[in-house]
């Protein structure tokens, strides 16, 4: 398995909501180094790669053990930059150099709390579905589309207009609706097949890997980052070696 997947660890400079958050320090070591570590343990990546467009950020990933990369151009790092044109960039870059893969994940820096157990879970169930094209990571959604309201003229309407007995769903309790699940950041796999096919990350057929826990929790404001200090400070298992 090792020899057929790599992974992809995007790192953008210029973050809006949380300044450099992808090398900001928590417990003493960079955000990004979290997510190259926990990859490096799983032991099942044939090469790993940060995909950033910042020098700064380059050499931070490499002290930390990512294989070496050439620079994300400005141009697809921007903020509205849709994550298909850095994965096209990346596999252009790397079939050039003859990389030889089958399969890529995707790992984002702001997802500290993943585990190795759960990157090589994912892969197993990914390589044991003939036809999908994707796994990806989710976690039942924290707010129910069912009581998302939409404003019009003054007024709100439901955004789903769904009923239970002909009670909307806006007024039921959770536990009587139907579950739906939110993406997050934390994992994404994929082949290379089916990205050529469909000139997609995720293709049409989707598996769901559930995260637990924190695994899914993913830092993008100042209030996410206190939090996950909290969260670090209360286990050991996110420890990382000093250099």
């Amino acid at each position: 398995m090792a020899s057929e997947i790599i992974a992809l660890i995007p790192a953008r400079a210029g973050s809006k909501r949380l300044r450099n958050k992808n090398i900001k320090k928590l417990n003493g070591h960079p955000l990004i180094a979290y997510t190259i570590n926990v990859a490096k343990k799983s032991k099942i990546f044939k090469n790993i790669f940060c995909i950033t467009d910042s020098k700064r950020y380059q050499k931070i990933a490499k002290l930390y053990g990512t294989d070496k990369m050439e620079l994300r151009p400005k141009k697809i790092s921007l903020s509205n930059s849709p994550d298909i044109e850095w994965l096209t960039w990346a596999i252009k870059k790397l079939e050039y150099n003859n990389i030889n893969f089958k399969y890529f994940a995707i790992l984002r820096p702001t997802s500290p709390f993943r585990s190795k157990s759960m990157i090589k879970n994912a892969y197993k169930i990914f390589l044991k579905s003939k036809n999908a094209d994707s796994i990806r990571a989710v976690e039942l959604t924290k707010v129910h589309p069912g009581k998302i309201w939409k404003k019009k003229k003054g007024y709100i309407f439901p955004l789903l207009k769904k009923r239970i007995n002909r009670i909307p769903w806006h007024s039921m309790q959770y536990a009587v609706l139907p579950k739906f699940y939110s993406q997050n950041a934390s994992l994404e796999i994929s082949s290379l097949r089916s990205y050529k096919k469909y000139k997609s990350i995720s293709g049409k057929k989707i598996i769901p890997y559930i995260t637990k826990s924190f695994e899914g929790f993913d830092i993008n404001s100042s209030l996410d980052f206190e939090m996950a200090k909290v969260i670090m400070g209360k286990s050991k298992k996110y420890k990382i070696n000093k250099l």
